[in-house]
């Protein structure tokens, strides 16, 4: 059976008083220099007691930024998918190669004689992950099992790298494993000596 949409319900239930944001986001299981984590989803001016539907789709999207400012369109992705950065009379392109002998990543081959490349990877429209400066011969590959990594972070936006600051705030990670939805209810927070470490749980689960 082919993967589905997970349609995910926040609710904020606790005693935050200071109208935190909450990040969603996910890592790239293939590590490599260059990689980077991204703020996928920011859940921002959910008072107590709201909800921020959102989803988590199957489906995955490729793209890439050359060194001369280009981006090429999003093409659809699925884990065992490879593709090659070429250069061609029209300039540089991204194209489908084929398949790798496992269905674990997704991969981008820089072809190119010269110029890095950022391979990117999309969700629901919104940047995933990324690999930057990927030289010619190189390859970015992607890897992810289905799990979201959330918390409570300040000033960031959809599509910022997470600093290491940040990403010290945060542990909490959820696994997605067999569901078709679920709520994610967060509790804790507060000021002062009765504050509590804000916690995220899955409510109301619908199995797939």
């Amino acid at each position: 059976m082919s993967a589905s949409t997970i349609k995910l319900n926040f609710i904020n239930q606790s005693n935050d008083a200071l109208n935190s944001q909450v990040v969603v986001f996910q890592k790239n299981k293939v590590t490599a220099y260059g990689d980077t984590v991204i703020a996928w989803k920011v859940i921002t001016n959910c008072a107590r007691g709201s909800n921020h539907p959102f989803e988590y789709p199957a489906a995955s999207y490729v793209a890439i930024g050359d060194s001369w400012g280009n981006f090429t369109p999003k093409q659809k992705a699925k884990p065992g998918d490879v593709f090659r950065v070429i250069r061609t009379t029209s300039g540089v392109q991204l194209v489908p190669n084929g398949n790798e002998a496992t269905d674990t990543e997704i991969d981008i081959q820089n072809d190119l004689a010269m110029g890095a490349i950022d391979a990117r990877i999309y969700k629901g429209g919104s940047k995933l992950a990324e690999l930057l400066n990927v030289v010619p011969g190189q390859m970015a590959s992607f890897a992810f099992i289905p799990t979201i990594w959330i918390g409570v972070v300040s000033q960031v936006n959809e599509g910022q790298v997470l600093n290491a600051a940040m990403l010290s705030q945060i542990n909490t990670e959820i696994s997605l494993a067999g569901i078709a939805g679920a709520d994610i209810v967060m509790t804790g927070g507060g000021i002062g000596i009765t504050a509590q470490p804000f916690t995220f749980t899955l409510a109301n689960v619908v199995m797939a």
